[in-house]
């Protein structure tokens, strides 16, 4: 007895074409779905520890912040054993304020340099290259 094997039909063990472009579009969709729920678990777990870090960072700031008030209590209190503790006080007091003058004067300027906030320099770069491109394009 011989079989006949009809050649036109796949054996057994393979897929037509059409199968295997079915299992293809099937197999992508289910990885970018699984890269997708990969990434958004990997942004929530990066995005818990920005917010721990930022919390600790406020913390770290504002305990900052109590030492050197402080140190300023202890400049004044040092002070105060040469001068009476009210002039201490007013020294201290004014140069602090004599300092944040001159660092906000300082911060304004570098502030009105930044703004408007456009890259000048890329936009100038652009439309050189726009200029260039519309010259070549003329017959």
């Amino acid at each position: 007895m011989t079989e006949q094997v009809d050649s036109g039909s796949p054996q057994h063990g393979e897929r037509s074409i059409s199968q295997l472009v079915s299992d293809m579009s099937e197999q992508m969709s289910r990885l970018v779905r699984d890269e997708l729920r990969l990434a958004t678990e990997e942004l929530r777990t990066k995005g818990k520890r920005a917010g721990i870090g930022a919390g600790l960072a406020g913390v770290a700031g504002v305990t900052a912040m109590l030492g050197a008030g402080t140190l300023v209590a202890c400049v004044v209190l040092a002070l105060a054993l040469v001068l009476p503790a009210w002039a201490a006080a007013l020294i201290v007091g004014a140069g602090l304020l004599l300092v944040a003058a001159v660092l906000g004067a300082v911060g304004g300027k570098q502030l009105k340099r930044a703004t408007p906030p456009l890259p000048r320099e890329a936009i100038a770069g652009i439309e050189q290259d726009v200029q260039v491109v519309k010259e070549n394009a003329r017959p």
